[in-house]
């Protein structure tokens, strides 16, 4: 593989682990990818996808066309309080929860395209046999610490109750259906103690406090290592990753405690044990084990050979489970692989609110695919260009419209389209031949593109930032329609009855434009594995054609080869579709509950003086506005329209139709030439029957004159303002 990273020698009792912390360059030659368990206690989210699921997939189905050895594992949490405590809401037992549970969250990521190697559930037997072995091979090297300790207990259910499981007023906003472990209203992290009249929420009866034994993994007796494996052997983590883990490790780690009361869990396998099972924290990780060992009879090469590559794809939610608590776990059990990588994404909110499903904040998977049959691809698209890679992002039905209409539709299924539409009518649906004594430095340069894009991709995604791998696709798009436009097959054809030799010309242009497709295929494949499929239906090739090998070659399709009609690749979403989302998300969320007799008399403070003209907004909306230098090509006014003029602007990559209102302030032969500042990626507009596609940006002045926003200096079309 010649893949290098470092990996820490291993050894089976801490002593000699802590004094045997060798590190050494390694070659990986198998690599074991895991995402994050859902709770089996509700269905997906949009949230959920962007934050692990779709990132691990686009990295799998990578490494996959470059034919490594690779498993990806998942699987259904089905343990812990969030279970139970949707049964009790439902009336139904923990078991009939994680059953329908288990089964909604695995068609909504088989719908999406997420190809998990196996997708299991901790449920399973093997889960609860493969948990059971680690803690007591833990605890048969004397590492856990057994503790008394104090804790709520509801004499009427005769239960011990997690924090969950007691309500009362909360002490800070007097909401009275705060939990022991949180306010849902005021956000406020609580304890039961803190909450005034609590009671338990099986019974209703008032909790008292009973001692109960538990035992406890002394978590600071690893902080000396995990502070050598993560801060000085892992500096190349993501920044949130790292700073995280600093940030708990600069703190001081504690014991924590490895075992609940409660009769849902893997139980404890000691005696007098009863009525106690794994802390679920330490049993869902152990679920990428046991789901390994269901997928493959060699499981333990993936998990006990120094040669894996071991990558936990989660959100930052979950980092200190994964980065610090989960490999102290295999630290002290011994044998284990590390991991080598945590990329963790950062949370996707919706329409600029957090994600809340108390209060059905959320676009779940299921209903996207009900609503949108056949966008599944659009929807991984708009994720992955959108991720939260870095920081929070938003998630917002506009940009989606946006970003299939002048993304994929406009830009990349345009060029696809036109190419195979021209190949048929000027090449006889065939691939042309490439004439390589009349090559043009255009030629050369759209060709050597395709290396280029290739190994930027190759780069990007195996450093785990796949927006910028994604860009890169797109980009490639966009060179290729600004080549065709330039290179104008259709106006050549014109000549050949008069200069049939012209017909090279054509040839070279649309051949270059068929193995660009080509290209786009293989390199869209790990993002939209539908639209990659649809490509070589209509080039009429085999799937080996998507191995990451011919990602960058300039003859992937045979001259003289005959290929299928155009399909559309992607279709328009329309406002109506937009609008009736929007409707869908706000009926169905559940408002805040009205203010408090404490919080309405408390004066609010005073509204924030507006802005003159329009509203404040933060930098992310600037930001999606793409702004670009346009040259104008030609201008006439619209038919029946005094206002409008239909212009052409040459955008580098394109020319496009804008219709701008200006016609009482400029003559058409006036601004021709004139460079102007272009918003490209507003959604496309009918205009008096023409479609405008982009905006003129303007200046006003105090006697009402508009003006241009122009550079300064001429600058070549195309050029991005910042």
């Amino acid at each position: 593989m010649g893949i290098k990273r470092y990996f820490c020698r291993r050894s089976s009792a801490l002593s000699t682990a802590i004094q045997d912390d060798t590190y050494m360059e390694h070659t990986y030659n198998r690599i074991l990818v895991t995402a994050a368990l859902p709770y089996a206690n509700g269905p997906v989210h949009i949230g959920h996808l962007a934050g692990c699921y779709l990132p691990a997939d686009i990295f799998v189905r990578f490494q996959r066309s470059k034919k490594k050895d690779i498993k990806f594992v998942c699987g259904s949490d089905e343990h812990g309080v969030p279970i139970t405590i949707r049964a009790m809401k439902e009336g139904v037992s923990p078991q009939q929860v994680v059953d329908k549970y288990h089964t909604l969250i695995k068609d909504s990521f088989q719908r999406m395209g997420i190809s998990f190697d196996i997708y299991s559930r901790t449920s399973n037997p093997v889960h609860h046999e493969t948990s059971a072995g680690i803690f007591k091979k833990i605890y048969d090297l004397g590492l856990f610490e057994e503790k008394e300790t104090e804790q709520f207990f509801d004499e009427t259910a005769n239960v011990f109750l997690a924090d969950r499981y007691i309500t009362g007023t909360c002490p800070v906003c007097s909401n009275p259906g705060a939990y022991g472990d949180q306010c849902e209203k005021c956000g406020s992290t609580l304890s039961p103690e803190q909450l005034i009249d609590p009671r338990s929420t099986l019974s209703d009866a008032v909790p008292v406090k009973r001692k109960t034994k538990h035992w406890y993994f002394p978590l600071q007796d690893y902080e000396a290592w995990l502070k050598q494996w993560i801060l000085e052997d892992h500096k190349e983590w993501k920044n949130n990753v790292y700073g995280q883990c600093k940030s708990w490790l600069d703190s001081g780690l504690q014991s924590r405690a490895m075992t609940r009361d409660s009769q849902w869990g893997v139980k404890v396998p000691l005696p007098d044990s009863e009525g106690k099972v794994l802390y679920v924290w330490f049993d869902a990780p152990i679920g990428y084990i046991s789901a390994t060992k269901e997928l493959t009879a060699n499981w333990a090469d993936y998990w006990c050979k120094d040669d894996t590559r071991l990558v936990h794809f989660i959100g930052k939610d979950n980092i200190v489970f994964h980065c610090i608590i989960f490999p102290s776990m295999l630290k002290a059990h011994g044998g284990f692989v590390l991991p080598d990588n945590v990329p963790a994404n950062e949370f996707l909110n919706i329409e600029g609110e957090k994600v809340s499903t108390s209060r059905n904040w959320a676009v779940w998977v299921h209903e996207y695919l009900n609503d949108f049959p056949g966008c599944e691809d659009v929807l991984r698209y708009v994720l992955c260009a959108n991720a939260p890679e870095t920081k929070d992002n938003d998630f917002t039905w506009k940009d989606f419209q946006d970003r299939n209409n002048s993304e994929l539709v406009a830009v990349f299924g345009n060029f696809v389209n036109r190419a195979f539409v021209l190949m048929h009518k000027l090449c006889g649906g065939k691939v042309p031949k490439l004439h390589e004594d009349i090559l043009e430095q255009k030629d050369t340069v759209i060709l050597q593109e395709f290396k280029l894009t290739a190994t930027k991709m190759e780069d990007a995604i195996e450093h785990y930032r796949f927006r910028e791998a994604l860009f890169e696709v797109i980009d490639l798009a966009r060179k290729g329609n600004k080549y065709m436009q330039e290179k104008e097959p259709w106006i050549i054809a014109r000549t050949l009855s008069e200069h049939p030799e012209n017909q090279k010309a054509i040839d070279n242009c649309m051949h270059i434009c068929l193995q660009l497709c080509a290209n786009m295929a293989v390199m869209i494949n790990p993002f939209l594995p539908d639209t990659a499929r649809k490509l070589l239906y209509m080039m009429k090739v085999v799937d080996k054609m998507l191995d990451w090998e011919n990602a960058g070659k300039t003859k992937l399709l045979s001259v003289g080869y005959s290929l299928r009609e155009p399909q559309l690749l992607f279709r328009k979403i329309e406002d109506g579709e937009i609008e009736a989302q929007v409707m869908k998300l706000r009926a169905g969320s559940i408002l805040p509950a009205a203010k408090t007799e404490v919080e309405a008399a408390v004066p609010e403070e005073p509204a924030k003086k507006e802005l003159p003209g329009k509203p404040e907004i933060v930098f992310d909306d600037f930001a999606k506005i793409d702004l670009k230098v346009g040259t104008i090509k030609s201008a006439e006014k619209v038919a029946k329209a005094d206002k409008l003029l239909r212009l052409e602007v040459d955008l580098g990559f394109e020319t496009r139709t804008i219709v701008s209102g200006i016609a009482l302030h400029f003559q058409p032969e006036e601004i021709i030439g004139r460079q102007v500042v272009v918003v490209v990626n507003l959604a496309p507009r009918k205009m008096k029957g023409v479609e405008s596609r982009g905006m003129i940006l303007m200046a006003e002045d105090a006697m009402g004159k508009l003006r241009f926003v122009s550079p300064s200096e001429a600058v070549e079309p195309g050029a991005s303002v910042s």
